[in-house]
């Protein structure tokens, strides 16, 4: 029996509450690429979407210019948790409340075949599927993946939503 190699596809969303040259979004504008070259060379990461400018902010979503989307690859669970929870990422997901206005549900994960990349539409999709449908193998959220000890002890203590 052969089992086919699966990275976990992440997407998510966040709208803005300002405009990027709002002083108030600075910090965060500045830092974008920075954290996204950290991601790039972080054990167990794989691709992220991108445009010419090295990251998706400039990418529509929803038909809304306040929306920004990330769609990532990651080898594991475990690379993504760390990313997100044992780099500099930490520090500008903890202060996301300043930059981010609430959204109920902004990310999904899915499971692909090593080698896939996603595109902006299928993020989408999986998102809307989750959304409408609730955790499947289809799409889920963090609580369904029984390895995400990381989420689950920085989840405690934070609301759910931008990743």
């Amino acid at each position: 029996m052969t089992t086919e190699a699966r990275h976990l596809a992440q997407f998510n969303i966040a709208r803005i509450r300002y405009p990027f040259d709002d002083l108030r979004m600075r910090e965060f504008v500045e830092n974008v690429n920075r954290v996204h070259r950290l991601a790039d060379k972080i054990e167990g990461f794989v691709w992220r979407l991108q445009d010419e400018s090295g990251h998706a902010m400039n990418m529509r979503v929803y038909n809304d210019p306040t929306i920004l989307p990330n769609l990532t690859v990651w080898e594991s669970v475990e690379a993504l948790e760390r990313f997100v929870w044992q780099t500099l990422h930490r520090r500008f997901f903890a202060r996301r409340e300043e930059w981010f206005a609430p959204i109920k549900t902004t990310l999904v994960l899915w499971w692909i075949p090593a080698g896939h990349r996603p595109d902006m539409a299928e993020g989408v999709a999986r998102l809307d599927h989750l959304i409408s449908h609730g955790p499947s193998d289809h799409a889920f959220g963090r609580q369904q993946l029984p390895d995400a000890k990381l989420w689950k002890t920085a989840r405690s203590n934070q609301p759910e939503y931008v990743a």
